[in-house]
């Protein structure tokens, strides 16, 4: 009997302390082994006993040195149980050689994991971007990548903390950190001492501002946030998410005309910046200058589908310039990504039947 190896390995699990492999279901295109010591390897290697699977596999390794599945599930094995110094030849010449695509992934999958846990970082995220360059939709591969970048990160912020303590990176990594912490106010203070040791660093009185922002929406720190976006500015003129920042803040104040300004000139510096575009067009629409607004908006929604702002302001700018079959549409488009709210605009929708108004 000659059973297929496809038909007996199945999803399963492999793990070893920090080691973890997804064996997927391998397609041999039309490859069937014999019931050999490599098929009861894998088999034993699915099942987790690493020990049986590890004798098999070697032995069927020494009957036949060309036996590709045999040599990577070997290897695989042997990593799951933290010997990644003699899995590691194995999986780079699988990685790189094979012509068997899950036998590859599988190969790079648990090299990154190895190399990462022999403290090779730049190595493990070498690889990891090669799996995520051949595999890009692949949720194990993604996830090892995250991983990888992940330690890579952490290990270079260790040494950057023990190397340079004193260095205003420091201070600005220290204030990023405490952002996705959402402690907004040790993260200003960090900011802050970053400027003092380098006043003419750029991005520190942005991300200040930002900080400041984030933190409260008062008018005082609407001021104050005002104030660093335009330092920003004065050491990098063509900042444009500076430019974009005031804008908003002028337009919390109610100072439309000045905000509008400021959004052009984001829009103008960094013409693909989608908030910008919907800013200048939203605008344009309260000013009911649709012809204006109409081609700004339309390009927001081709590059951000699910925007709603940009979806309702579009269709606003159609239903007010007498466009009602394109109004529709995008009111078509609103109704899937959300329910309407209550309010004004829920009884705009409700009015879209109707003539427009004269202009």
């Amino acid at each position: 009997m000659m059973p297929d190896i496809s038909r007996r390995v199945a999803h399963a699990l492999a793990c070893s302390g920090e080691l973890q492999f997804a064996v997927l279901l391998i397609a041999v295109s039309g490859l069937l082994l014999a019931e050999s010591a490599t098929e009861q390897g894998v088999i034993a290697f699915q099942q987790g006993h690493y020990s049986q699977a590890s004798k098999l596999l070697a032995d069927a390794v020494r009957s036949n040195p060309r036996d590709e599945h045999a040599r990577t599930f070997l290897a695989l094995t042997r990593a799951a149980t933290g010997h990644c110094p003699e899995a590691v030849p194995d999986l780079t010449d699988r990685f790189q050689k094979s012509e068997n695509p899950d036998l590859a992934r599988l190969a790079g999958l648990a090299l990154a994991q190895c190399l990462a846990a022999q403290g090779n970082t730049p190595k493990a995220v070498s690889i990891a971007d090669q799996l995520a360059a051949k595999y890009p939709d692949d949720a194990d591969v993604l996830y090892q990548a995250a991983r990888v970048h992940m330690r890579a990160f952490n290990d270079a912020t260790r040494r950057m903390f023990e190397k340079t303590p004193a260095s205003y990176r420091v201070n600005q990594l220290s204030g990023e950190i405490f952002e996705t912490q959402n402690k907004f106010t040790e993260a200003a203070a960090e900011y802050r001492k970053a400027i003092e040791k380098n006043p003419r660093a750029l991005n520190l009185h942005f991300r200040l501002g930002r900080a400041i922002l984030l933190e409260s929406h008062s008018p005082e720190a609407l001021a104050k946030a005002q104030k660093e976006f335009e330092a920003e500015l004065a050491l990098n003129a063509e900042d444009a998410a500076a430019e974009f920042q005031i804008g908003q803040i002028l337009d919390a104040g109610g100072r439309r005309d000045a905000a509008l300004g400021h959004f052009q000139k984001a829009l103008e510096l960094s013409p693909d910046f989608p908030e910008a575009a919907l800013a200048v067009g939203r605008i344009r629409v309260q000013a009911k200058q649709y012809a204006e607004a109409i081609p700004l908006l339309e390009r927001v929604v081709a590059t951000q589908p699910r925007n709603e702002a940009a979806h309702y302001s579009l269709m606003l700018a159609y239903r007010n310039s007498g466009q009602m079959d394109k109004a529709r549409r995008e009111q078509e488009e609103l109704q899937k990504l959300q329910h309407p709210p209550e309010g004004e605009f829920t009884d705009f929708l409700k009015r879209l039947g109707e003539k427009a108004p004269q202009q």
